[in-house]
């Protein structure tokens, strides 16, 4: 159970509602803003920053949704590893795509762009200090300042929201694997994953 209470819709502020529109979205769909709705003019900022990183995005679906479950393994956010975005599964990621990321420097089926911004994911989500010149030049390879930018603000929504999510134990709606306490968890290995948001 979360140690924060969801907040149900008929909770939240008209603001916050007409902001959500929430009807017909499932709890899962509906996330962690059921706990920022205890604060809903923050709520309302996160919606509108969350929604503006992703309908502004000039990266890829596919990379974006790579980085994200990568970060979330990172996290062990598991409400983050239990879903996958209709645009991305649009663009091509399936669930053996998703299980390249448990060693993505040996998968086939991941470009070398990808795999530059897989590596510069995993070290902001877990050795931040050991980004170097180097690592910024390996990303400069595939991409202009611009997405480079883009990416390390995908990449920072990720490792922040997504670690307070799982302080939080956001499991409640998860499917079984995902409620496990012992040991880690993997976004990869399943088929239990709920695609979440409108198709474009």
């Amino acid at each position: 159970m979360s140690r924060i209470r969801l907040l149900p819709p008929d909770e939240w502020t008209p603001s916050l509602r007409e902001l959500v529109q929430p009807e017909g979205r499932t709890d899962l769909e509906l996330g962690n803003v059921r706990i920022y709705a205890h604060r809903p003019e923050l709520a309302e900022a996160y919606v509108r920053f969350t929604a503006g990183i992703r309908s502004n995005s000039t990266l890829p679906a596919r990379l974006v949704e790579l980085v994200r479950l990568r970060v979330a393994f990172h996290n062990q956010c598991r409400s983050c590893m239990a879903i996958r975005y209709a645009d991305a599964v649009d663009a091509g990621v399936t669930e053996d795509l998703v299980c390249s990321l448990e060693k993505p420097e040996e998968a086939p089926d991941l470009t070398d762009a990808e795999r530059a911004a897989l590596r510069f994911a995993d070290l902001l989500a877990s050795d931040h200090l050991s980004i170097s010149d180097q690592t910024i030049e390996d990303l400069r390879a595939h991409y202009d300042e611009p997405a480079i930018v883009e990416l390390g603000m995908h990449i920072a929504l990720y490792v922040g929201y997504g670690r307070l999510s799982m302080a939080w134990d956001m499991v409640d709606e998860l499917p079984d694997r995902f409620h496990e306490r012992d040991g880690r968890i993997a976004p990869w290995g399943g088929d239990d994953a709920t695609v979440v948001g409108a198709r474009r």
